[in-house]
């Protein structure tokens, strides 16, 4: 707890010191190489004495480093720090070895989700509902398929059978969030509106759980971006130029 208290307050702090537009122009003008203060006040038409005041800061906050010149001994330079910036991401979530997606009836938002993160991550998925409907929604194979992805039409389950207590449990609709309270707790929540009877609403669904997916996946496997979606072979032949 004292780990991540101590990484929310230096996030908290780096987040403040990039408040400030001309703290947040310095540090893009950094953001690919580095530069004295001097040439930082001419490129941002800054009085010196303010670049050193915002210096100061971005150093506090672990933003920056200052080095002498190889060359005139007299001039620094300033450098981002590398992991400064990425430490702004949420904390990985850790020993995860499968993701379960829990709606009410296991038979669109569970479903499509588990098939999503099949398709885009490498943790293994699957999916479960609290009252688990005899199949699933035609519109949800119906869209799966349409971006690639197969559904079983048959394939609905009740969280009993299939959560085990290793599992990261993501409650995928709210009802299936607020009923599961004994045994199986759902660690996330994803307030994902039940879709509508028609094709459009079905769409609308897909991507909203696939936008959460690809928010999700690198916390969990931060080693591994996202894989990308498989891209669809044209009809038409190739050209040679």
């Amino acid at each position: 707890m004292n780990a991540e208290l101590s990484s929310v307050q230096r996030r908290a702090r780096i987040h403040a010191a990039l408040g400030d537009p001309a703290r947040l122009a310095i540090v893009d003008t950094l953001a690919l190489g580095d530069a004295s203060p001097g040439e930082i006040a001419r490129s941002l038409d800054l009085p010196t004495n303010l670049v050193a005041h915002h210096v100061k800061v971005l150093q506090d906050a672990g933003l920056l480093v200052r080095t002498r010149s190889e060359g005139d001994r007299r001039r620094t330079y300033l450098r981002m720090e590398p992991d400064a910036l990425a430490s702004l991401s949420t904390p990985p979530l850790t020993d995860v070895s499968r993701v379960v997606f829990v709606c009410t009836h296991n038979s669109a938002r569970s479903q499509l989700a588990a098939a999503l993160w099949a398709q885009r991550a490498r943790i293994p998925a699957a999916s479960a509902g609290t009252q688990p409907a005899a199949r699933v929604h035609p519109r949800a194979v119906a869209v799966a398929r349409r971006h690639g992805l197969l559904i079983n039409a048959t394939g609905t389950a009740h969280v009993a059978d299939v959560v085990h207590d290793t599992d990261l449990v993501v409650a995928v609709c709210d009802n299936a969030h607020e009923d599961l309270t004994d045994g199986v707790r759902p660690r996330l929540h994803w307030s994902v509106p039940a879709p509508a009877d028609t094709d459009a609403a079905f769409e609308a669904t897909f991507a909203d759980l696939a936008a959460r997916i690809d928010r999700l996946a690198p916390a969990l496997e931060p080693a591994f971006p996202p894989a990308a979606p498989p891209v669809q072979a044209q009809r038409s032949g190739v050209r040679h130029d």
